[in-house]
């Protein structure tokens, strides 16, 4: 059943087949490809891995990894994602159904674990839920580099205001805090709001905990 008509998959995405078996590989790629998806494959994780040195960072893709393959096995192949910090949704084929195995890996983070043969319609539909993941994976980093970029406009003592703020102290405990005026205090609060271009203390509070060191 071909579902490329109803579901257009984004030509920008990518899916990443890393199989040791040329016959998956083909069968996989066929799959994939008649329903709109854009795939590459790799015979070997090394091979994949030295692929992704070239690769554009902002693509959105996900991976579906053999378990067992010469040289560095997919459970190798997903540590070495982590870390090396490459975040792609991953998924697991086997034609070998090792429940322990399964359970190992999607503690690890992998989306999910299928076994061979697998059906299309299931193929189809665990890419899809990869590739929304990678989406909203990759739309928070960038928000996250935002708002890193703007809390990086702040003068030291404004950082020290706003962590102050963060933790829920009043204007008159902030001035205590750091020996200067309310109105100061004041000042360095319409600067922050400013400079972060938020209008309420909730926007202020949900951008600065976005950055893992506010201060």
């Amino acid at each position: 059943m071909n579902i490329g008509a109803a579901t257009k998959p984004n030509q920008a995405e990518v899916v990443y087949v890393v199989d040791d078996d040329e016959a998956v590989r083909d069968s996989l790629t066929w799959l994939l490809e008649s329903n709109g998806y854009v795939v590459r494959c790799h015979a070997s994780a090394e091979r994949f891995l030295q692929s992704l040195q070239s690769t554009d960072k902002s693509t959105i893709s996900c991976a579906i990894l053999d378990v067992r393959m010469s040289g560095m096995s997919g459970l190798e192949l997903q540590e070495r994602l982590i870390s090396e910090n490459l975040p792609m949704p991953v998924a697991f084929i086997t034609g070998h159904g090792d429940v322990s195995m399964a359970v190992s890996t999607m503690k690890r983070g992998a989306v999910d674990f299928i076994e061979k043969p697998f059906k299309e319609n299931d193929l189809c539909g665990l890419v899809d839920r990869m590739l929304g993941k990678a989406r909203i994976d990759y739309s928070q980093a960038s928000q996250r580099k935002t708002n890193q970029g703007l809390l990086s406009k702040l003068t030291g003592r404004e950082r020290q205001v706003l962590e102050r703020i963060v933790a829920g102290r009043l204007n008159k405990q902030i001035a205590d805090d750091l020996s200067i005026s309310i109105k100061t205090v004041e000042a360095h609060r319409a600067n922050i709001m400013e400079k972060l271009n938020v209008n309420t203390v909730a926007d202020l509070l949900r951008l600065a905990l976005s950055d893992p060191q506010p201060n």
